[in-house]
């Protein structure tokens, strides 16, 4: 734990310094080749900074930020566009480059802030609720050899779903503490997704198609239509969760969660002309819907998307660090008790 604290200070750092070059230079050139020649040292930097970190969740989640999120930021701002932009403090500039914050303005602020003081009980009891979903769920994956077959999906499906959004629900949590900050949202009830598209584009991960629109749907969309657009972004989403991959497993990809976006992006076209076809009128009720969606997605995940992590076995190695940090929080709560009933 001591070493990998060090690696988050140094990687930090790091980052943090290549960050303020990239706003300093970008401020005196225009937008365009300049611009980018002068980003990429920074764009070659950011994919080794996650190798300082010995732990698969956070060389795995580092990567996500710095090499997936970060770098396509950058890209945006070679090209002239936003979210980053050389006039912003560059507290506020390394933090929307780094971290998946999102910048508002005035009146969204406002309304941000109006939300936040009249939050419900029932967000923390939700955010409660899955982390002591999460927990059992770490605590029973030694029986997960023993479970049905159509269990295991639904079983994987959950641990990965409950560890992103506590994880980056904790990152929301740290930003708005120390910058004032808001982060993009996360997560929006993927297990009510309806279709598809509903899902990937509205509901998952959805830092992702954050970027993955200005980047790559919207300029695709322009020359050769929306279904090359469709099919374009989630090939390039494929093909950086195999970066992702290999930050996890440390071996080369195999191209199979490649197949699995090139699946759902060819699925999510075909979904596309078939509303188009029939206009709408006939739609399967929405429960049925939800769960035709959620057994076509757990389904081609456990085919596809797990076997590279399965198959190298460092899915135990994964829970492991799990269990770790869990025994980790555990011992915490309990020093901090010790002090206040000191106090």
């Amino acid at each position: 734990m001591a070493s990998e604290v060090a690696s988050l200070a140094v990687v930090s750092a790091a980052a943090s310094v290549a960050l303020a070059y990239a706003r300093l230079a970008t401020s005196r050139l225009a937008p365009g080749i300049p611009r980018l020649a002068a980003l990429l040292p920074v764009l070659l930097l950011l994919p080794v900074l996650p190798f300082a970190f010995s732990s698969i969740h956070l060389r795995t989640i580092s990567a996500f930020f710095l090499v997936w999120l970060c770098g396509f930021k950058l890209l945006l701002l070679a090209a002239g566009h936003g979210p980053l932009h050389p006039a912003l403090p560059l507290v506020r500039f390394v933090a929307c480059a780094a971290l998946p914050v999102k910048v508002r303005d005035k009146t969204e602020k406002q309304q941000q802030q109006a939300s936040r003081s009249s939050l419900p009980s029932g967000f923390l009891l939700s955010y409660a609720a899955k982390a002591a979903l999460f927990s059992a769920l770490v605590s029973v994956r030694c029986y997960r050899a023993r479970m049905p077959a159509y269990a295991v999906p639904v079983f994987d499906g959950a641990h990965v779903y409950l560890m992103l959004e506590l994880f980056l629900a904790s990152a929301a949590a740290l930003a708005r503490a120390l910058l004032g900050a808001e982060l993009e949202p996360q997560f929006d009830r993927p297990y009510l997704a309806s279709s598809l598209r509903d899902f990937w584009g509205r509901r998952w991960n959805l830092m992702v198609p954050g970027v993955l629109r200005p980047c790559v749907y919207r300029p695709v969309r322009a020359r050769f239509g929306a279904a090359a657009g469709v099919l374009a972004a989630f090939l390039v989403s494929g093909a950086m969760h195999e970066v992702m991959f290999y930050y996890i497993t440390l071996e080369p990809g195999t191209g199979e969660v490649t197949a699995f976006f090139a699946l759902h992006g060819a699925c999510a076209v075909a979904e596309r002309w078939l509303a188009r076809q029939h206009g709408g009128v006939w739609r399967p009720p929405r429960p049925v819907a939800t769960a035709l969606t959620l057994a076509f997605v757990t389904g081609t995940g456990s085919w596809l998307f797990f076997a590279p992590v399965i198959r190298s076995g460092l899915d135990e190695a994964i829970i492991a660090e799990c269990e770790g940090m869990l025994a980790f929080l555990e011992r915490a709560g309990r020093n901090l008790a010790a002090m206040a009933h000191l106090v």
